[in-house]
């Protein structure tokens, strides 16, 4: 045990998080109470600030944790332990993995289930992964999380190397994740990148995110797929970054809410004809290195999802045509931008050229 302050940066997958829930994560070990009496007594610091268990974090800040002594020891009582699993939720979390590896399993988690518990969840993933192991020390777990109502590929470590493993990559944006998205409208150019920094909007309690020139940065590359008219667009969407609800927040802010996106486009991110009311984002693919090999794999739609397909007259299989490294080509603004700086340099080299010959001796 060491007798110094300890110092964490948040990484970028812990972003929004309650500091709590980062303890939970990161040093299961130390209770909440101690944590409690750390923030108590100012010894719990967040980039130099007394922080309190429930302060959100956001990637970049410095945790500052008291040393390991100053934690009084535990209890000799036993610690309350999870509810057992019935029969019926192990075979439900044992359906959703579509590939195993030596170090993960890969679920296509479905719409409607909190990746992880919080106030009034009970009902969440992290709890169900006691089902895909009856051996408590090598329980999988948890390396990036996908919103509630979001469906797709979710990547769980079956071990703590493995779980470093992925994080890490991650964190340095070398995964490469696609999602698609049924969106309102149907933008005028056929791909771009929006650029946007995002910041947590006030008076929301970190709840939503909203556009800010003082936020992130934050990055999505997107396509259009096909189109149903100028009603709707099922859009392909790759996130560079991994802000809080990124791909729901650029979307809303380019005027194409994802379908069924309350939070973010209001009533108008609905569309009639017997289109669900449900999200329509789904996490289609998932592409990072693993220490046994490359780990790609998709994951099908929810029933809602490929109705709604079906019902606007789109054709699934167009959404994989496309390579996960395809760039989307530059804007004209861009192209013109480019032009310019390339006619620039044309000019300084002919001028250059002139004042060569022109200092030329005379013969």
């Amino acid at each position: 045990m060491t007798s110094e302050t300890r110092q964490f940066t948040v990484a970028e997958d812990d972003d929004g998080i309650r500091l709590d829930r980062w303890f939970k994560r990161h040093m299961p070990d130390v209770s909440f109470n101690i944590v409690s009496r750390w923030a108590r007594t100012g010894q719990l610091r967040l980039n130099g600030e007394k922080a309190t268990p429930g302060d959100r974090i956001e990637t970049g800040q410095v945790i500052r944790v008291p040393p390991a002594e100053a934690a009084p020891a535990r209890s000799a009582r036993p610690q309350p332990r999870r509810d057992p699993l019935t029969e019926d939720e192990r075979e439900f979390v044992r359906e959703m993995v579509i590939e195993r590896t030596a170090d993960a399993f890969v679920l296509n988690k479905p719409p409607g289930l909190a990746t992880q518990g919080g106030t009034k969840t009970n009902q969440h993933l992290d709890r169900l992964l006691d089902g895909l192991t009856d051996d408590p020390e090598s329980r999988p777990k948890l390396v990036h999380r996908l919103d509630k109502d979001t469906s797709g590929v979710l990547l769980v470590a079956r071990s703590a190397r493995a779980a470093a493993f992925f994080s890490k990559s991650f964190s340095g944006r070398t995964a490469r994740k696609v999602y698609w998205a049924l969106v309102i409208g149907v933008p005028s150019a056929d791909e771009g990148l929006i650029d946007a920094p995002l910041a947590k909007q006030p008076g929301t309690g970190g709840e939503k995110m909203h556009v800010a020139e003082d936020g992130q940065a934050a990055r999505t590359r997107w396509r259009v797929v096909d189109r149903a008219g100028n009603r709707a667009a099922w859009m392909e969407l790759q996130p560079l970054t991994g802000r809080t609800h990124q791909l729901r927040a650029h979307m809303a802010h380019i005027g194409h809410p994802i379908v069924g996106d309350a939070k973010y486009g209001g009533a108008d991110a609905f569309l009639t004809g017997g289109i669900s009311r449900k999200l329509h984002l789904h996490a289609r693919r998932l592409r990072i290195d693993a220490p046994g090999g490359v780990i790609d794999v998709s994951a099908e739609l929810p029933g809602h999802f490929a109705e709604s397909l079906a019902t606007l007259g789109f054709d699934p299989m167009a959404g994989d045509m496309m390579p996960l490294d395809h760039k989307p080509e530059p804007t004209r603004e861009a192209r013109k931008k480019a032009a310019n700086a390339a006619a620039k340099d044309r000019r300084k080299e002919r001028r250059g050229e002139r004042r060569s010959r022109g200092s030329a001796p005379r013969k």
